[in-house]
């Protein structure tokens, strides 16, 4: 079918893998930093001006990368809102991130729409600071005059596929990119302009939602370009996971995603509703302590990295001598305990040894992110394989422990370009689906992640030991936590 290539324009950079169509097997890639300044404190900006994102494009795919593909896809950070005004410019830079200016925000728009049920029943999610629902009621009250110019509404893989058009009248978005804004939903498929009059304080153009395998158009020079999806979704797709898998990723708070054919309305706004990159739903739930729990623990045994906690971890057993560590440590969100701290129990003369603590800070941060597994079990979403992403997923301690406190088997997949590959393999779809080479229904089977395969085997009634004795604390400690 030819060769294809995917673009992840991610916060900090642009990756471009070219791809063989038929196979997905990566032919050559480019890389470029995203030109931008630092913000205040030398942290990544708030405010990002969409340019910068094209002159990375640019740069990444020098030197004739491209040179006959016969389609891209696009990729990019989710959450960030390309506010247009009414001749296709750029009101403001766009808002990008986990932008805590907007907090107040966040909780002004629950309120209004009548507390977080309305919200989960609404848009399948509830509103958190880093939403572009979110970010446009922080506009609406900071910049008022920007958000009166505000006529069309973007997000990032939109503005990308938009501007590799040539600006045409028609904008696209897909249903990945859209279920995260907090004016779609994923149950009806529409978006709820409602609640953008809410937030913005009027209405304004929203992108059409395409289907996974349809092209957003055609370039002047006959390039196709598919119609791009967020970061999570292109990451799902370029894994490859369906129906049964999970994926678990380990940064500094935790998230677990699965694939489910339907979306899930959860009043406790614990999980998130979106779409996936194929038609599907990828139900999410998140913990807001993750490798921080390890990072704090290492730092309070006087240990160099994460590594030599592994390494202590390992001379302790499973159980940790009976000591559990609640993780926490900056507040939770599964459970819902934003304002409590983290809780160290089990403490006998005997289990108070470093290397305890070192393996309880793994169970702890494990059991956690079962929980958050649970929660999407507990409403009939089915995990038979857990794929465990981060840098923390190499390390002996977590997989020691994974396959038997998630009650699965475990892949750890190699490192790679997941984002980018999944938006390759979206513009072999969409290339296929408009030579009818290929089912619109069905996604090209490309090659799945190389990885490493951990079963649960004879440790599994260990670990589900464990598991009870960290619930049977945390219910102590907080009854009740997860009902209601």
């Amino acid at each position: 079918m030819g060769i294809v290539a995917g673009l992840d324009s991610a916060p900090d950079f642009t990756r471009i893998v070219v791809c063989d169509a038929d196979t997905g097997a990566v032919l050559r890639q480019g890389y470029a930093p995203h030109p931008l300044e630092a913000g205040e404190g030398g942290g990544r900006p708030a405010d990002v001006d969409p340019q910068a994102w094209l002159l990375s494009l640019g740069e990444a795919a020098g030197g004739g990368l491209l040179e006959g593909v016969q389609a891209i896809g696009v990729s990019a950070q989710q959450n960030a809102i390309v506010p247009l005004d009414s001749q296709g410019n750029t009101v403001r830079p766009a808002l990008v991130g986990g932008d805590r200016r907007a907090q107040v925000a966040a909780a002004d728009l629950v309120d209004a729409l009548g507390g977080r049920e309305a919200w989960a029943q609404a848009v399948g999610c509830v509103p958190q600071a880093a939403q572009p629902v979110t970010k446009l009621r922080w506009l609406a009250r900071n910049e008022p005059d920007n958000a009166r110019r505000a006529a069309v509404l973007l997000q990032a893989h939109d503005w990308l596929v938009w501007q590799l058009l040539g600006r045409p009248v028609r904008r696209t978005t897909d249903r990945g990119g859209a279920s995260g804004t907090g004016y779609w939903s994923a149950a009806t498929g529409g978006y709820r302009p409602d609640l953008v009059e809410l937030a913005l304080g009027h209405q304004a153009m929203l992108p059409d939602v395409i289907g996974p395998s349809e092209a957003a158009g055609t370039t002047p020079e006959g390039l196709l370009i598919s119609a791009g999806t967020g970061e999570t979704m292109a990451a799902a797709f370029g894994l490859g996971i369906g129906l049964g898998d999970a994926v678990v990723s380990l940064g500094a708070s935790g998230s677990v995603m699965a694939v489910h054919p339907e979306a899930l309305v959860d009043q406790s706004g614990m999980i998130t509703s979106l779409a996936d990159a194929t038609g599907m739903h990828l139900p999410v739930v998140t913990t807001l302590n993750a490798v921080r729990t390890l990072r704090g623990t290492a730092e309070l045994l006087g240990l160099a990295d994460l590594e030599a906690l592994s390494d202590l971890a390992m001379k302790s057993t499973p159980g940790s001598h009976g000591l559990v560590l609640l993780p926490y440590l900056e507040g939770e969100r599964t459970p819902n305990l934003p304002h409590t701290a983290g809780t160290l129990a089990g403490l006998r003369r005997e289990s108070m040894r470093p290397e305890h603590l070192a393996r309880a800070a793994f169970e702890g941060m494990l059991c956690g992110l079962a929980d958050a597994l649970d929660v999407l079990r507990g409403r009939g979403v089915e995990v038979r394989r857990v794929f465990l992403l981060g840098a923390a997923a190499e390390l002996p301690a977590v997989q020691t422990a994974a396959p038997a406190l998630f009650g699965a088997q475990v892949v750890v997949p190699q490192p790679a370009d997941y984002a980018a590959i999944g938006a390759a393999r979206q513009a072999a779809w969409a290339l296929g689906a408009s030579q009818g080479t290929l089912d619109p229904r069905t996604p090209p089977a490309w090659q799945g992640a190389a990885a490493q395969v951990l079963e649960p085997g004879e440790e599994l009634a260990v670990g589900q030991a464990v598991r009870q004795q960290f619930v049977s604390v945390r219910e102590q400690t907080h009854p009740g936590a997860f009902r209601g």
